[in-house]
């Protein structure tokens, strides 16, 4: 697992040998099982998330509803918003295969910041990354109709469709599991036709 995640970092930045064992010493792999709640509603947190293999997902709970925010699989991280605000999370996080995470905490980051400046600048690029990623999604979502969303899934995550359950996929879409069964009907009909 730890080749995984230095094969990642190498796209950022090279890695020595005293850099790759100050990472293996923080003892951050972690294998977590199906269904485990790594974070919930209410709780606070200092972890961060980074997915080495399984996929994890967000929700929140409205009025006894889950409603999926995001899945997270190989080679995406997560850090909860409640770990920078330090305040307590709005949101579950959970495993929905049986995952290998690294776990790490702002404390070990500032340590390995601070002895190896150049994670730093990894960590910068990656949060950049993500935050275009994220904007991209998020307009995509706000103008596109289920439908539209639906065949974006298709075309960018197409490895959602097996690894999620159907409610949970029709959550993350915004429609109900039935809804998201016609639209996949109808869809079906149309390729057909």
């Amino acid at each position: 697992m730890q080749d995984i995640l230095f094969d990642f970092i190498s796209k950022y930045i090279s890695l020595t040998e005293d850099e790759k064992n100050a990472i293996v010493s923080l003892d951050i792999f972690y294998s977590v099982k199906k269904g485990t709640i790594l974070l919930a509603e209410g709780q606070k947190s200092k972890n961060s998330y980074f997915i080495l293999k399984g996929c994890i997902r967000t929700y929140y709970v409205l009025e006894g509803e889950e409603k999926t925010t995001a899945f997270y699989t190989e080679m995406d991280a997560l850090t909860p918003p409640c770990v920078t605000s330090k305040t307590p999370s709005d949101y579950y996080v959970s495993c929905v295969e049986d995952s290998i995470l690294t776990v790490s905490t702002t404390d070990m980051e500032v340590e390995v910041n601070s002895k190896f400046p150049k994670f730093d600048i990894m960590c910068k690029l990656l949060a950049e990354e993500l935050l275009a990623k994220q904007r991209i999604d998020f307009d995509e979502f706000k103008n596109s109709s289920p439908e539209q969303r639906y065949l974006n899934l298709i075309q960018k995550r197409p490895d959602l469709l097996q690894r999620v359950p159907q409610h949970q996929l029709a959550s993350y879409l915004g429609i109900k599991p039935q809804s998201l069964s016609r639209l996949r009907a109808r869809l079906t009909e149309k390729d057909k036709g």
